[in-house]
C-alpha cells in the first residue's frame, strides 16, 4: 500500500528538551557510527509528542541521527503504526477489522465513527478533536469486537458503548480501558471454567486495565516527564582492549593439545563428578575426551 505524507504540514518540530534527552539516551544504546539504528523509537517518540508523525518530524529525527532525509522517510512510510496524516487532538480511535471483530460487529462501531466523527477515515472531526481508522488484528480476538483508544484496548464493545466513550473523551474524562462488559480480562462470556473458586476474590481490574487508571495516560502525550531516563548499559564497565598480553590468548586445554576441532581451555566442555557416566562421557573425562589424542 503506498502511503504519503499529508499535504498539509507545520513549520518545524523540534523534541521537548526531556524528549531530546530521551532520544540523547537511547541513541548512546548503539555503537559509535551506528547512531541510526535508533530511528524507529525516535520517530515513535516524534510521533507521541506531537500526535502525527510529520515532515519535519521526520527530517529533525534524521538530522539527529546524521541520516539522509529519505532514509528516514522509507521507515516512517514503510510501518503502520506511524500516522502520516493529522489526527484527534483528544484521540486517534483505531476500529479492528479483522476476521473476529468483523464477525461480532466491528461494522457497527465503524458507522459510530462515520457518524460521530467523520465520514472517512484519517479525516478529523470537525472539531479537530477525532480521528478513526480501521486496523488490522490487535490481537484481543477474544473480547471481540474491540478498538484501541490511544495506549489502551476498549474490548467487548456494542455501538452504544462506542458511542458513550466517544463522549466521555470529549467531555475531558478518560474511561476505564479493558472489557466493557463486566468481564474481568478474557474468560468465557459465562465465567471463568478455571479457578472459578476464585472469581470476585481479587482486584477489580485486571493488570492492564489497573495500571492505565492509575497512571491516568491512555491518550496523554509523552512529554519526557512520564518516567525517569534509565541507561544501564552506560554503567558497565569498559569493554577489555587487546593490550598484546599473552595471558590473554586462547591456551590449549591443561596436559593436552587441543583437538581437532580446535577447542581450546577456556571452551573445553567442564566435567563433573554430579554427572551421570555414559557411554558417551565415562565418569571423570571431559565431555570432549573421546575426540583428543
Amino acid at each position: 500500500m503506498l502511503r504519503r505524507l499529508s499535504l498539509t504540514q507545520p513549520d518545524s518540530f523540534e523534541f521537548t528538551p526531556k524528549n531530546l534527552a530521551w532520544a540523547q539516551a537511547q541513541m548512546t544504546k548503539f555503537p559509535e557510527g551506528r547512531q541510526q539504528s535508533a530511528v524507529i523509537p525516535l520517530l515513535w517518540r516524534a510521533q507521541e509528542q506531537e500526535g502525527w508523525l510529520t515532515r519535519p518530524a521526520i527530517e529533525y529525527v534524521a538530522d539527529l541521527l546524521g541520516m539522509a532525509y529519505i532514509r528516514a522517510l522509507e521507515v516512517a512510510t514503510f510501518y503502520f503504526m506511524f500516522q502520516l496524516h493529522p489526527v484527534g487532538r483528544i484521540a486517534n480511535i483505531q476500529i479492528c477489522g479483522t476476521t473476529t471483530c468483523m464477525i461480532c460487529g466491528a461494522g457497527d462501531l465503524i458507522a459510530v465513527c462515520r457518524d460521530k466523527i467523520a465520514a472517512t477515515p484519517h479525516t478529523l472531526s470537525a472539531d479537530g478533536n477525532f480521528s478513526w481508522e480501521e486496523v488490522e488484528c490487535l490481537g484481543a480476538c477474544s473480547n471481540a469486537p474491540m478498538a484501541q483508544i490511544g495506549k489502551d484496548y476498549y474490548e467487548d464493545l456494542t455501538a452504544e458503548k462506542l458511542a458513550g466513550l466517544i463522549d466521555a473523551l470529549a467531555a475531558g474524562q478518560v474511561p476505564v480501558p479493558g472489557p466493557q462488559n463486566g468481564r474481568f480480562s478474557s474468560e468465557p462470556l459465562g465465567g471463568p471454567v478455571a479457578l472459578a473458586a476464585l472469581k470476585g476474590t481479587g482486584e477489580e481490574l485486571n493488570a492492564s486495565a489497573s495500571l492505565a487508571v492509575r497512571l491516568r495516560d491512555t491518550v496523554k502525550r509523552i512529554d519526557g516527564t512520564e518516567a525517569p531516563i534509565l541507561t544501564p548499559w552506560q554503567r558497565r564497565p569498559d569493554a577489555a582492549t587487546d593490550d598484546g598480553d599473552p595471558a590473554d590468548e586462547p591456551r590449549p586445554s591443561e596436559g593436552r593439545p587441543a583437538d581437532k576441532t580446535g577447542i581450546t581451555e577456556q571452551e573445553a566442555a567442564g566435567t563433573s563428578a554430579g554427572r551421570p557416566q555414559s557411554a558417551r562421557e565415562p565418569a571423570g573425562q571431559p565431555a570432549d575426551a573421546k575426540d583428543t589424542q
